[in-house]
């Protein structure tokens, strides 16, 4: 796929669904507003009828019978739907699901430590994972498990695995921007007058901060306070809430560019067809990180052995396809295919030399954030 092809991906895509937003810190947390879910395993999509081929059933997978108590970073209305199927599926199976922004359930697991009754720990993003992962609370998977998803999107320790992914993204608009207008160098953002005073973010949205974070890593703490201090001094808009209304903005002419996950752009056009909107890519930087949501089992788990198999089913066809139909983020399963126009993941051009367990350290992104004036 040449870079003209990548960069309009999701411009053709009018298709309804419903999105995530990954949350951390005390951020904002995940947007689940959408439509209900379509029935799990049926194949159906917004782009019409689709059989599952590829990865490996639940049917194939050892069943489930128990209590499990699993804190989600992830809200009910994306994945209460799937957490119903798996009950209904296995009427021995009861799951107390406490669902909460990824930020609070990774501070009360530091407060609850050994007393807490969480079974399985279910993230919004690979930092939350591994904040968890730094308190010396999760167990290691067995080999069966990882090695469903390649490796980048797992811990290389083996005490998490990534459920489902989602790309960052240049949201612009095609009626003030044309594709050629917009960088695929990240640090030639500032100098960019094509976005002066009509360029956005979600400054409290932690997909956003994690983009920061992974600057801090790859770059540098000065040359990402130089970064974000010349994006002040384009004008970058500061004020909205979440990514959703970055995309909606530039769909409606408010911005002519922003940043937002991959998925924004197809639930704007979701209500929108005709949207003016298109998304563009920067290559092999902090802006293309490739993020994923993910589960763990955790050392208080009373049955070990359940909480690896719940994690299992978070990677099984039906799952996966859950994932690509009704969010669309990316399955990771490599058998499982995105929906719909999406390119695969090894299109895409994400920092190689980024470890995603190096995304948790969000207080230092804070501080430099607040330092310059972004929060």
């Amino acid at each position: 796929m040449d870079n003209g092809t990548r960069r309009r991906f999701l411009k053709a895509a009018g298709v309804a669904g419903i999105a995530g937003l990954a949350g951390c810190s005390g951020q904002t947390e995940e947007d689940d507003s959408g439509p209900a879910p379509g029935q799990i395993g049926s194949g159906r999509s917004p782009f019409g009828d689709r059989a599952i081929e590829g990865g490996t059933s639940m049917a194939a997978m050892p069943a489930m019978s128990g209590e499990l108590t699993v804190y989600s970073g992830r809200g009910e209305p994306l994945v209460g739907e799937l957490v119903s199927f798996l009950e209904e599926r296995y009427a021995d199976l009861t799951l107390s699901v406490r669902y909460n922004s990824a930020a609070e359930l990774v501070n009360q697991l530091r407060t609850e430590g050994g007393q807490s009754p969480a079974d399985v720990f279910f993230s919004v993003n690979a930092g939350s994972l591994g904040a968890v992962k730094d308190q010396g609370r999760t167990v290691e998977l067995p080999d069966e498990v990882l090695e469903m998803v390649p490796s980048q999107f797992r811990d290389p320790d083996g005490t998490w695995v990534g459920t489902s992914g989602r790309a960052r993204s240049v949201p612009y608009n095609t009626e003030a921007l044309s594709e050629g207008d917009v960088p695929d160098d990240i640090f030639a953002f500032p100098e960019t007058e094509a976005f002066r005073d009509a360029i956005g973010c979600a400054p409290t949205y932690s997909s956003f901060q994690a983009f920061v974070t992974a600057m801090r890593v790859l770059n540098g703490e000065d040359q990402t306070r130089e970064w974000l201090n010349g994006m002040l001094d384009l004008g970058l808009d500061t004020s909205y809430s979440d990514e959703f209304l970055v995309s909606q903005a530039v769909a409606d002419g408010e911005l002519r560019a922003g940043f937002a996950n991959h998925y924004y752009i197809l639930r704007v056009q979701a209500g929108r067809p005709d949207a003016p909107i298109a998304t563009a890519f920067t290559r092999g930087d902090a802006g293309a990180i490739f993020n994923v949501a993910g589960a763990a089992p955790l050392d208080t788990a009373d049955d070990p052995g359940l909480a690896t198999n719940f994690v299992r089913h978070l990677l099984s066809a039906e799952a996966q396809d859950y994932f690509a139909r009704e969010t669309f983020e990316y399955p990771l399963v490599p058998e499982v295919d995105p929906i719909g126009s999406l390119p695969a993941i090894d299109e895409l051009n994400p920092p190689e030399e980024l470890d995603l367990t190096q995304l948790s350290d969000l207080e230092g992104t804070i501080d430099l954030m607040r330092e310059v004036g972004v929060l």
